[in-house]
């Protein structure tokens, strides 16, 4: 993977708990260049393929999967967390470091057989995307895979959904938390 990207993007220590080496993506956005190259580099794999759908998860992937959606003229779909959407939803629930969370999708958002691409900023546990390819699973879609700004490989994320079988692209890799 390229570490151009790497380079726009800001470390913030003890952010936000002690401990924590926080990365900043809003640095990657406010940079023309870096923004452009962080989505050109996402698309990039999926190029020429049949993509119907950009699945976005809150709220940085919203920003990331808007531009993706716009360059390989897909539609958009946001996941958000529990209570932010309008109109009927499907849930799915998710494992947090301390207890557990809701994210959800509108129930007609995705048409059984079309393909989708997920997007994110940030892999570390695994635990939003997974919901997010049950969510996307349970509405009929073929999941082309899952595209990311950041790995965190020690956090598991990648193995997890290696585990589940999605193809996965990321830009930057750091080690540790």
């Amino acid at each position: 993977m390229t570490d151009l990207v790497k380079n726009y993007i800001r470390t913030i220590a003890d952010f936000p708990h002690e401990g924590i080496q926080f990365r900043d993506v809003t640095t990657l956005f406010a940079d023309a260049r870096g923004f452009r190259l962080a989505v050109d580099q996402l698309l990039h794999p999926y190029a020429g393929m049949r993509i119907d759908k950009i699945v976005g998860l809150e709220a940085r992937g919203f920003i990331l999967g808007g531009a993706v959606a716009h360059q390989l003229s897909a539609g958009f779909v946001p996941i958000r967390k529990k209570g932010k959407l309008p109109g009927a939803v499907i849930s799915e629930a998710y494992t947090l470091e301390y207890g557990e969370a809701v994210m959800e999708i509108h129930d007609d958002a995705i048409r059984e057989g079309e393909k989708v691409l997920i997007v994110d900023d940030l892999l570390a546990t695994g635990g939003t995307a997974e919901a997010a390819i049950k969510l996307c699973g349970r509405l009929g879609a073929q999941i082309v895979g899952c595209a990311f700004v950041i790995d965190l490989p020690d956090l598991g994320g990648r193995a997890r959904l290696e585990g589940l079988g999605m193809n996965l692209h990321w830009l930057a890799e750091f080690e540790g938390d």
